[in-house]
């Protein structure tokens, strides 16, 4: 059952519009930076070995003990699972991103409740926390939850990727097979290790996710 709620979780039906971001790839593709498939695939590596989305992946696991904690009645633990979400945002540099965290993450939490899990109270949780709530309703192992944080990702990615390059389905998912033992050994080494004692060499995505606001033609919201 388990396995099916990860599935459940990763499916693009899931309704919380991962599918209007790019976050920062159209950018890329328009400038040039990114114009055929091995440089999107060079891209999805460099991001997954050194990217922000790192810093989500490993708070997946505190961010899950604070929302068991609080849900069985720790008060204190609501504040720390504050401090640690605004924290993520903040490490998201462009606005559209963290209007995205913000709008996936409510969107994650009302589907939530309407499949009969809901917490204490309503918080303006981001992406990150929402899946660990998802995941801790559903009861995903904690090793599995961070791997489909990093596949929902990747397959995120490359579903912009199809939309703006000259790529077909079918060799975004032979790129996605091919990412698949770098997402499960990063989702590894991730699961233990403390998001805050992380770095970030993800300039790059950070300067196109902050020009995709000035772009004058574009797809995506970010």
């Amino acid at each position: 059952m388990t396995s099916l709620s990860l599935l459940q979780l990763v499916s693009p039906a899931l309704p919380v519009g991962a599918f209007s971001y790019s976050e920062g790839l159209e950018v890329l593709i328009q400038a040039g930076t990114i114009d055929q498939e091995s440089a999107l695939r060079s891209w999805l590596e460099a991001e997954l070995q050194r990217g922000s989305l790192r810093f989500e992946a490993a708070a997946l696991r505190p961010l899950a003990a604070e929302l068991s904690a609080w849900c069985k009645g720790d008060l204190t633990a609501k504040n720390r699972l504050l401090s640690l979400d605004g924290w993520l945002l903040a490490t998201r540099e462009a606005a559209e991103l963290r209007a995205q965290q913000r709008q996936m993450g409510q969107s994650l939490l009302l589907l939530l409740a309407d499949m009969g899990h809901t917490l204490p109270e309503q918080l303006p949780l981001g992406w990150p926390a929402a899946w660990a709530a998802s995941a801790l309703a559903l009861q995903v192992p904690q090793a599995d939850m961070v791997q489909g944080y990093l596949y929902s990702w990747v397959a995120n990615q490359l579903s912009a990727a199809v939309r703006l390059l000259p790529l077909g389905p079918s060799r975004a998912q032979v790129t996605l097979q091919s990412l698949l033992p770098l997402i499960t050994a990063q989702a590894e080494v991730l699961h233990t290790v403390d998001p805050r004692q992380l770095w970030s060499g993800g300039i790059g995505a950070g300067m196109a996710q902050l020009a995709h606001a000035e772009l004058y033609s574009r797809l995506f919201r970010s």
